[in-house]
Formats: C-alpha cells, structure tokens, sequence
C-alpha cells in the first residue's frame, strides 16, 4: 500500500473519529477561571491519543473492510486504464484473518465476471488485477482468441482485441489454450486486454485463499500520458485527471445466466 494511501485512510479516520467519539467538553463554553489551561505535555497526550486510536481504526478497515489500489499496467482496458485508482472490497469475499488463510463473515464466493484483486501466484508482494472467467468445476477453453466456459462461448464483449495474428498453443497460450477444468478451490483469472495481459493462461490458477477482494469503484482517475502538473526532475505528480471516470462503477458485465 502506498504511504499517501495511508496518510488519507489515517485523516479520514482521525475526522470520524472526531465525529464519532466527540470531547464531553467539546461543544461547551470553557470556564476560564475553574478550568486551568492544559500544558503542552497534556495536548501532545491528548493528540496523540486521537492519532494512534484513529490509526488503529484506518488499519482495521484496510485489512477487513475496503482497501485501495491503482492500476500500473494496461493488462484490463479499456475496463480499467493505467492511473485508475479502485476501491476494494474485501469484505464481500470474507475477510482473511490476519497472518491465516481462514476467513470470517463470507457473504459470497467470486463469480465469473468480478474483477479481483489477487496475490500474484508467482510472487506474493505483488497484486494483480483481473477479472474471473472460470471458478470452480468449470472447464476454460481458448480456441482463436475465442472464449469458451463449459463448452458454451462466454459473452465478453467488454474485452479488448488489437492483434489478428493467430497463435497456435504450441507457441503461445494467448489465442489457444485448453481445454482445461478448474480444480476446487482455484479461480481462472484473465485481463479483459486479451492480447496484452499475463493471466491464467500463463501462470496458471488464482487459489481462493489469494483473493483479496472484489473491485468496485474508480473513485480516482489520473491520465499519465499527459504532462505531470507538477514535475521536479524525475519525480512527477498530480496528473490531470479524467473526471468522466471518476464514480464509475464496476459492474459485472456477464448476464446472469452465464455467471
């Protein structure tokens, strides 16, 4: 998680804080003369109180709750462009008990067609992002860049196409792949940038202990490929952002009868 991500979950929590436990005194008129005016030890105890309380309650939520991520590659346009920043829910997947793989409070299982956030499986510092194309039991087959769940041809129509070259599975797994059946347990995650993502056809399955939880919203947009409005040498920031993708929501785009 990025320092600024932590910086604003620990201001936001020390504003509900705030509002949540209000001071008996606050709201009062101070009695100057029966009241003696607090030292500074007493105001650094009193602030730092809020600010350690407030921290613990941001870190509950991030690690139970709702989490954020940005976007660092192209792997799911045009659904998700680099320097989309989402919000994640972690709760709806049942959250993992830190430092375990049990979770508690499930409310649902991923369907075909969530985008999830995941722990790569080749690497476990790294997060990925993609969306479920085959769950449990199912069997995933690519014939011609042609997506087929349980011998029926899925409806993508969110997904990208920018190549027409063709490959044959013994070269690479991108335009022919499978079949193959889901074992239980595991998830089959692609990027909706088909000709330009690394996903299950590469790597292989998502284990269900790796799911982080299920995106949902883009509740920041910034365009990189324009000019920074702030850039000092090589440290660049505050990009423009594109305001027509702020609020979007991340809805499951597969009809129902075929999740």
């Amino acid at each position: 998680m990025k320092p600024i991500y932590v910086i604003v979950a620990v201001i936001a929590a020390i504003v509900a804080y705030w509002f949540l436990f209000p001071s008996p005194k606050r709201g009062k008129k101070e009695n100057k003369e029966e009241e003696a005016p607090k030292t500074g030890k007493g105001l650094v105890f009193e602030y730092g109180e809020v600010f350690v309380t407030a921290l613990i309650f941001a870190l509950i939520i991030r690690a139970l709750v709702i989490q954020a991520f940005t976007i660092p590659s192209g792997s799911m346009k045009q659904t998700l462009l680099v320097g989309d920043y989402v919000l994640v829910n972690k709760f709806v997947y049942g959250p993992r008990i830190p430092f375990t793989d049990k979770r508690f409070f499930k409310l649902k299982d991923p369907q075909r067609g969530d985008i999830i956030v995941f722990k790569y499986p080749r690497d476990h510092d790294r997060d990925f992002i993609k969306r479920v194309i085959g769950t449990p039991g199912d069997t995933v087959e690519v014939i011609n860049k042609i997506v087929y769940v349980n011998g029926h041809r899925l409806e993508d129509s969110f997904a990208q196409y920018t190549e027409n070259t063709l490959y044959p599975a013994q070269a690479l797994p991108r335009d022919n792949f499978g079949p193959i059946t889901v074992p239980p347990n595991k998830y089959f995650a692609m990027g909706d940038n088909r000709d330009h993502s690394e996903d299950s056809r590469y790597w292989g399955f998502v284990d269900r202990s790796e799911i982080l939880g299920k995106a949902f919203i883009i509740y920041w947009s910034a365009n990189e490929d324009r000019s920074p409005l702030i850039s000092i040498g090589k440290f660049k920031m505050l990009y423009p952002p594109r305001l027509g993708r702020i609020g979007d929501l991340l809805k499951n785009p597969i009809p129902k009868d075929q999740r």
